[in-house]
């Protein structure tokens, strides 16, 4: 077993603390060369002078404190106060992503990431109205028919001039550019900050639009209004390696559209995908790597992805800045099978780990868009998953059903998108097939429980959170007891509310790779180890460099359920709960701000 799973015995000593700005608003000034007077969807940008600036005062805690008001008149104030996420026009307010790569003169693609302009005014999104429904097809499995028809696609798409809005380039910048800094919030009268689409409750919607073009723009091409991408079928055995169609760099003599230049070399033949990468290769059987890859799409889906907000990521709504005081939670998906695969097909041997290895080039790789589409795949069975799981309920908040984008769409017009809009997969008309006699490997891979003889009592040696000093960096590993809301919880108490471990604060540099991983109750005897296979890892914290254009540091918060947990590691009555962090990439200066366990009420539809 290799060293890199371990999570070796270490002191830890508290490290000074970073400071932050607290106030949202403070400091913004509107640029005369990225705030135009006047949008093509004719909203306008008001003069400094003109704006509301408001205090560092959440809108719902001022929503709360307005007495004597009925449920009605509250329900219309905080729809009427509700300030989404807005892009703006994306061919007129738009940054090249120059400021945020860290290693810009190894860059290996352009940092110019805005798409082209064809002086169209934006339309409202209408949804198809053709009876047919795409079927998304496992790419490890296709036909011939579907393989060469897809093929000829991406050809049709690298064909084209590379200033035209559907080419392979304009369509890879647009992933650069939602990403790393490309577009502000300026529709929202915050013009100096960011629009960051990753790490929070945009991460899936704004995906599934992305690729909802993607596919359609694809099928234009080859006029056939039958296209429909492959889906990288990660969470069974058979699709885990990367597909084959992807791995020749040329097909009867002639270049491979599918082909990339910019991938790790040692993943791409004959090697099973690593769910929990951390960037070093574990040295396990592949029957040990399928089954620890299971296990991890299980705790993405089921054990992790126990509530709306751990699942989605948490709420980023208009002026939060994740350079400031904003941290969203990162969903259980984005942060562990979906940021794995990234690092696991990008080239190493490139500073900047392109093409999937870094946010700004990923697009490039045709094999993001399958990979993106299993993604998109996840929250379909998530969703699905909510017959026997309540919890498993999409975002009802306005500012994530009003939360929109700009994207070209087949038709070359420029369209606007709301998140929601793109929850019913039945009007977006298309679908995923799946084999009907099929039951999901990952569904029956909930990590084994742990045998009480191989436990030993936890020290009260470990220091309580309360006795730690935060934030603390995390260049080395951290154990801390953290007392439990309650302990003994029936199947009833269960039933009503997930005990869920949250750390807070995660600030970490965001041009590097960054992973640590969780570890809960991890007591075991001497000579045996605790693994990302086991009961106790609850998962991992990992980022993808998206660099920021103003500030290398980011903030995060990352949630881990219990429920499961604790019973398989036989650790319901303890009092407190022993949590490892366990650093594996990144982390020479990243910090912690907070950690605590909190009870959350299940949302029932």
């Amino acid at each position: 077993m290799s060293s890199s799973l371990l999570p070796l015995t270490s002191s830890f000593t508290g490290q000074p603390a970073f400071k932050t700005r607290t106030n949202k608003t403070q400091g913004f000034r509107v640029s005369c060369n990225n705030a135009p007077h006047d949008h093509n969807d004719k909203k306008v940008i008001l003069p400094e002078s003109q704006k509301l600036v408001l205090p560092n005062v959440d809108r719902r805690n001022l929503l709360v404190g307005l007495g004597g008001l009925t449920a009605a008149n509250l329900a219309s104030l905080q729809s009427a106060g509700a300030a989404p996420i807005t892009a703006p026009d994306i061919t007129s307010i738009c940054k090249d992503a120059s400021a945020g790569i860290r290693n810009q003169d190894a860059a290996v693609r352009t940092r110019k990431c805005c798409p082209p302009s064809l002086g169209k005014t934006i339309k409202p999104f209408v949804f198809p109205k053709e009876k047919t429904v795409r079927m998304r097809w496992p790419a490890h499995a296709g036909t011939k028919e579907q393989v060469e028809k897809y093929r000829a696609a991406i050809q049709a798409m690298r064909d084209l001039p590379e200033d035209h809005p559907h080419s392979f380039n304009s369509q890879a910048k647009i992933h650069c550019a939602y990403c790393n800094g490309g577009y502000t919030q300026v529709e929202s009268n915050f013009p100096d900050i960011d629009i960051q689409i990753h790490n929070s409750w945009l991460f899936f919607p704004f995906h599934r639009w992305y690729l909802y073009f993607y596919e359609r723009i694809l099928g234009k091409l080859i006029n056939d209004p039958t296209f429909a991408l492959p889906y990288w079928k990660w969470d069974e055995p058979k699709g885990m390696p990367i597909p084959e169609m992807f791995v020749a760099e040329k097909i009867n003599g002639k270049a491979n559209p599918l082909y990339d230049g910019y991938r790790n070399a040692a993943h791409v033949q004959d090697r099973l995908v690593d769910l929990d990468y951390d960037g070093t290769d574990k040295d396990i059987p592949d029957q040990t790597q399928v089954a620890c890859n299971l296990s991890t799409v299980y705790r993405d889906l089921v054990r992790n992805g126990v509530d709306t907000i751990s699942f989605f990521g948490g709420e980023y709504v208009a002026g939060d800045s994740p350079v400031a005081n904003n941290d969203p939670s990162v969903g259980s998906v984005e942060a562990g099978s979906h940021t794995a695969v990234h690092r696991w097909v990008g080239d190493p041997t490139q500073p900047n780990g392109e093409d999937m290895g870094n946010f700004y080039s990923a697009g490039y790789d045709p094999s993001f868009y399958i990979h993106h589409s299993n993604v998109d795949r996840m929250w379909k069975l998530w969703k699905e998953l909510g017959r026997d799981y309540p919890g498993h309920v999409e975002p009802t908040e306005p500012d994530w059903l009003n939360a929109s984008y700009v994207f070209y769409d087949e038709n070359e017009d420029l369209v606007r998108v709301y998140n929601k809009d793109c929850v019913d997969l039945g009007k977006l008309k298309y679908n995923f097939i799946e084999n009907s006699k099929e039951v999901f490997p990952w569904r029956k891979s909930r990590p084994a429980r742990r045998r009480k003889s191989s436990q030993v009592e936890t020290t009260a040696e470990v220091e309580t959170v309360d006795q730690v000093k935060f934030p603390v960096r995390l260049n080395e590993i951290l154990k801390v007891r953290v007392k439990r809301p309650a302990v003994n919880r029936s199947d009833d108490d269960k039933a009503k509310a997930n005990e869920v471990l949250l750390i807070k604060g995660i600030r970490y540099d965001s041009g590097k790779f960054v992973k640590f991983d969780v570890f809960v109750n991890d007591k075991l005897k001497d000579g045996e180890v605790t693994t990302p296979c086991d009961p106790e890892y609850a998962g991992g914290f990992a980022q993808i460099p998206h660099n920021d254009m103003k500030n290398m540091f980011m903030l995060s918060s990352a949630r881990f359920g219990l429920n499961e947990l604790l019973e398989d590691t036989n650790t319901e009555g303890d009092e407190y709960a022993t949590v490892t962090l366990v650093p594996r990439t990144g982390c020479e200066d990243l910090t912690v701000g907070k950690i605590k366990i909190e009870l959350v009420p299940i949302l029932k539809t």
